[in-house]
């Protein structure tokens, strides 16, 4: 096996000791600068932990998380050196292609949940995404394939695999770890220690512009990154780059339409564009409709700027359809930000950010709706929907159907939309009676 050579700083828990550790004595450097942690529980809660000296304290909830039986391994991707947003999105790549290995081969075996690495302060560019693996065997060979796995990363910020484990004491360290050569080598090690839950989550920092875009740049600079690996991110770029900037509503009212899968909204959406006479627009526009199945396989980061995209170019088609008619808009900034949100904060909805945060409110330089509806259905009838639907569902209907949490996540996430917000409307009845509602709303908004 070839010898892997690899810069040794910085450590991407943060240079936790500066002397190696072959006996628990030898564990006790001190910290230039502490990295905290998240874990995801089953009853989606968050624990959070950070690495430091010894103590005689012992948490029975790290015991179990990160203790025996079996054992557990940790792994986070670091963010290059560099300015903008060419490093997110190359640790965003080795993410998820780290992610995609971890799911075949012999490391199945291991259980995998999300990670997710951060600072002591709320500084943007501090979270490190990754994963802690639970080995319940504690298979001989584990410690390993992790390593070669890791020793095929090209990038110059290569992850550095943690490992856990308790002492007969019962406290619990982290341990890192390299492979030179055959040899797998200690290189570090710190307590494991409980922390105390911030204010707020951690990730919330660094989810402007990362997940949810608030101007056109941010968001074109994303895909200006992808270019060389998604030739279609060109095409769209020189789409978004032909719609001027400076655009101008008409003097014809502009409705946007939201809603989980199977609340009625498509059939809604065309029966009020024909009782108004309005245009039917769609976001993602059909320009570049044909590119979702590529760019929704990608990152989140990458994934998200392309549907932002897709929004600036739906408002300059509002803008010239606006002049001569109603328009209907099918689904537009609301959702695209919405599913972010949901998707990247962990937890349960008390994690989701607080009201008013500045991550709900409307970008400054897209084109606004006159007014927003909010379909909802309780989640009996959306189901029996979906099921009467008999069609092949995408990732969002799967997840809402498999995963109440995440549903309601969604729903609060968009009530906490701001600027315009979102008018509820419950699509609970039948057809003809919430096409009456709707067409209410549209009229008393419209005086």
């Amino acid at each position: 096996m070839a010898l892997i050579s690899r810069p040794r700083a910085p450590l991407w828990f943060g240079r936790l000791s500066r002397r190696l550790c072959g006996r628990h004595q030898a564990c006790m450097g001190t910290m230039a600068r502490p990295r905290r942690f998240t874990v995801e529980l089953p009853d989606c809660s968050l624990t959070h932990f950070v690495l430091g000296d010894a103590t005689d304290h012992r948490d029975a909830r790290l015991a179990e998380l990160l203790g025996p039986p079996g054992r557990s391994y940790a792994l986070c991707v670091p963010l290059a050196p560099g300015e903008g947003c060419g490093p997110r999105v190359q640790a965003a790549r080795v993410h998820q292609r780290l992610l995609q290995q971890l799911r075949r081969g012999p490391l199945q075996r291991c259980q995998l949940s999300k990670l997710l690495g951060y600072g002591p302060g709320d500084q943007a560019g501090e979270a490190q995404h990754g994963f802690l693996l639970r080995d319940p065997s504690d298979h001989p060979d584990t410690r390993r394939d992790l390593l070669q796995l890791l020793g095929s990363c090209q990038e110059a910020a290569r992850p550095q695999l943690a490992e856990f484990q308790a002492d007969s004491q019962g406290l619990l360290w982290q341990r890192l770890w390299e492979l030179q050569g055959d040899r797998q080598v200690q290189v570090d090690c710190a307590c494991v220690l409980p922390a105390l839950e911030p204010h707020l989550h951690p990730l919330l920092p660094d989810l402007l512009n990362s997940a949810v875009f608030q101007d056109r740049d941010a968001a074109r600079a994303v895909l200006e990154e992808c270019t060389s690996f998604i030739p279609e991110a060109r095409a769209v770029l020189d789409l978004v780059d032909q719609c001027p900037k400076e655009i101008q509503k008409g003097k014809f009212q502009v409705i946007a339409i939201e809603g989980l899968d199977a609340t009625g909204k498509t059939t809604l959406t065309q029966s009020v564009s024909e009782s108004l006479k309005a245009v039917l627009l769609q976001s993602p526009p059909p320009c570049i409709s044909q590119w979702r199945k590529i760019f929704d396989d990608e990152p989140t980061i990458i994934r998200r700027a392309f549907y932002s995209l897709g929004n600036y170019l739906v408002a300059s088609e509002i803008a010239k359809e606006s002049t001569n008619f109603p328009v209907i808009v099918d689904r537009y900034w609301h959702s695209t930000a919405t599913y972010a949100i949901a998707t990247e904060v962990s937890g349960g909805l008390q994690y989701l950010p607080p009201a008013h945060h500045p991550v709900y409110q409307w970008p400054g330089d897209l084109l606004k709706p006159d007014l927003v509806l909010l379909l909802t259905v309780n989640s009996e009838e959306r189901v029996r929907r979906l099921q009467d639907r008999g069609q092949e569902k995408t990732k969002e209907e799967a997840e809402l159907e498999a995963n109440n949490v995440f549903r309601q996540k969604v729903e609060m996430t968009y009530q906490r939309m701001e600027n315009p917000s979102c008018h509820l409307v419950d699509a609970s009845p039948s057809r003809e009676t919430v096409l009456q509602k709707v067409l209410q709303l549209i009229q008393s908004s419209g005086r």
